[in-house]
C-alpha cells in the first residue's frame, strides 16, 4: 500500500514539473505570435523602398508604394483598365499579405511639345509594334497636348493598349528659370535633363526624341544597361564618325566628348547611378550633384553652346568620360550618317535599329527613304500579320527611293525590319501567326 502510494506522489510532482517547464520555460524562448508576423511583414517591403545603386538596372519594382512617391501631380492613364488593376495590384500595408515580384517593364521618355503630338505617337507607335516586355511611357508635354495624348493613345485596340502603360507630366524645370530652359534650343527639350530629379522612384529609362522610329525591339536597347561597368551611367551614340565632317570637331566652342561628340536623341540612364554621382566639372573642385549641376553649368555656357541641352550633356561627359557608355552608330541612324556617302559600316552590316528623323525629314522630300519608314508605321493598322501589313508595302514603295540621296539606305532598313519581325513571329510573344511560306 506504501509503495502504490509513493508511485502516485511521484506522478503527480513529475505533472506538475512538466507544466511549470512548459508554462514558465518555453514562453521565455520564443516571441509572441503577432511580433513575428509584424517582424516579417516589415522585411517583405523594406527592399521596394530602398532602390539601391547596386540593383540591376532593369529590376526597379514598377509601382512603387505611395509613401515615398515624389513625383509632379501628373495624369497616369492608358490601356483601358491596365492601370486600375495595376494600381490595385501594388497596394500595400495589409498585415500577412505576401509581395510579388515586380513585372519586368522598361521605361521610355520622351518630351513633346508644339507641333510634336503625331511624331511621338508614331514613335510609340514603332516601340510598341516590335518590343516584346511591356513599356511604361513617361510622357512629358504641355499642357494643351495632355488631352490629345489621351485621345491618341485610347484609339489603339486593345491588344496594344494592354501591352503599355503611360504617365502624363507637365512641363516643369527644378533649378533656375523655366522660361530660359524652355527656349534653350527646341520647345521644352531641356526637360530631358531633369529626369534624374523628377522621376526619383525610376531606376533605368531609355530617353529619346519625339522623331525617333524602332526598327527592332526596345528590348535588344535595353539589355545595354547590363554593359554597363561600374562607373557608367548613361549611353549614347557618337554625333559624328568622321571627324573632319563632324559638327563638334569643327565648329564647338566648348568641351565635348571624345573626338566627334555625342548626339542625345537617344539616351539610355541608369537614374540611381545619376542621382547618387558627384560629377566633376571646371567650377567647383570637389564634384555636384546632376541637379546642382545644371544651372551653374548653364550659365558658364550660354553663349558659347548651339545645340542646348546636347551641348550641356557633351560638356559633363567631357569631364566624366568613364561614366559614359558608347553604343554603336546603328543605335541614332541620322540622315547625316548617309548625306555625305554611308559611314555607319554597323548599319551597312547589321541593319538600322534605331531610325532618328532630325532635320525634319520626315516632314519634306529632302530624304524620301526616311520619309517612308515614317509613313509606313503612322499608317500600319495593327493587323496581326506584319510581314503583309507593314513590310511588303514598305519594300514596294522602297522602290521609287533607290536612285535618290542616301539610295542605299532601304535596303539597309529592310534587312532590320525584316530581322525584326522574323524575330518577333519566332518568340510567339507578341503575335501568333507562321512565318510565310513555312
Amino acid at each position: 500500500m506504501r509503495i502504490h502510494c509513493k508511485i502516485v506522489a511521484s506522478a503527480v510532482c513529475f505533472g506538475v514539473f512538466l507544466l511549470l517547464y512548459f508554462f514558465g520555460g518555453n514562453a521565455t524562448d520564443e516571441p509572441p505570435l503577432k511580433e513575428v508576423a509584424k517582424e516579417k511583414h516589415f522585411q517583405s517591403f523594406s527592399h521596394i523602398e530602398d532602390i539601391a545603386p547596386a540593383k540591376k538596372a532593369n529590376e526597379e519594382p514598377q509601382n512603387p508604394p505611395k509613401l515615398i512617391r515624389k513625383e509632379p501631380k501628373l495624369s497616369s492613364r492608358g490601356g483601358g483598365n491596365v492601370i486600375s488593376k495595376t494600381r490595385q495590384k501594388s497596394e500595400v500595408g495589409r498585415p500577412g499579405s505576401k509581395v510579388t515580384q515586380a513585372e519586368d517593364v522598361m521605361h521610355l521618355a520622351v518630351v513633346a511639345c508644339g507641333n510634336r503630338l503625331d511624331e511621338t505617337l508614331n514613335m510609340v507607335k514603332s516601340a510598341l509594334l516590335f518590343s516584346t516586355k511591356k513599356i511604361k511611357f513617361h510622357i512629358f508635354a504641355e499642357e494643351d497636348l495632355a488631352e490629345q495624348f489621351e485621345k491618341g493613345l485610347s484609339q489603339w485596340p486593345q491588344t496594344v493598349s494592354s501591352r503599355f502603360h503611360y504617365s502624363i507630366y507637365p512641363i516643369t524645370f527644378s533649378v533656375g528659370n523655366a522660361d530660359e530652359w524652355k527656349k534653350l534650343f527646341k520647345p521644352c527639350a531641356a526637360q530631358r535633363l531633369f529626369l534624374p530629379v523628377i522621376l526619383k522612384d525610376v531606376d533605368s529609362l531609355l530617353y529619346v526624341d519625339t522623331d525617333v522610329l524602332f526598327l527592332r525591339p526596345m528590348d535588344d536597347i535595353w539589355k545595354f544597361l547590363k554593359a554597363f561597368n561600374s562607373t557608367q551611367l548613361a549611353a549614347m551614340a557618337p554625333e559624328h564618325e568622321i571627324p573632319k565632317i563632324g559638327w563638334y570637331s569643327r565648329f564647338a566652342r566648348h568641351p565635348f566628348y571624345g573626338v566627334t561628340g555625342v548626339n542625345s536623341g537617344v539616351m539610355l540612364m541608369n537614374l540611381t547611378r545619376i542621382r547618387s554621382t558627384l560629377f566633376r566639372n571646371s567650377m567647383i573642385a570637389s564634384g555636384l550633384s546632376w541637379e546642382n549641376l545644371l544651372h551653374p553649368l548653364y550659365q558658364k555656357y550660354k553663349n558659347h553652346i548651339t545645340w542646348g541641352d546636347q551641348d550641356l550633356l557633351n560638356i559633363i561627359f567631357h569631364y566624366n568620360p568613364e561614366c559614359l557608355y558608347i553604343f554603336p552608330c546603328q543605335w541614332n541612324y541620322r540622315p547625316d550618317h548617309c548625306m555625305y556617302g554611308s559611314n555607319c559600316k554597323a548599319a551597312e552590316e547589321e541593319g538600322v535599329s534605331i531610325l532618328h528623323g532630325n532635320r525634319g525629314v520626315y516632314h519634306d522630300d529632302k530624304q524620301p527613304a526616311f520619309r517612308v519608314v515614317y509613313d509606313a508605321i503612322r499608317e500600319h493598322p495593327f493587323e496581326e500579320n506584319l510581314f503583309q501589313s507593314l513590310f511588303y508595302p514598305l519594300q514596294t514603295k522602297f522602290l521609287d527611293t533607290v536612285n535618290t540621296l542616301c539610295g542605299r539606305i532601304p535596303q539597309v532598313f529592310l534587312k532590320q525590319i525584316e530581322k525584326t519581325m522574323r524575330t518577333v513571329y519566332e518568340k510567339k510573344v507578341v503575335r501568333r501567326v507562321r512565318l510565310p511560306h513555312e
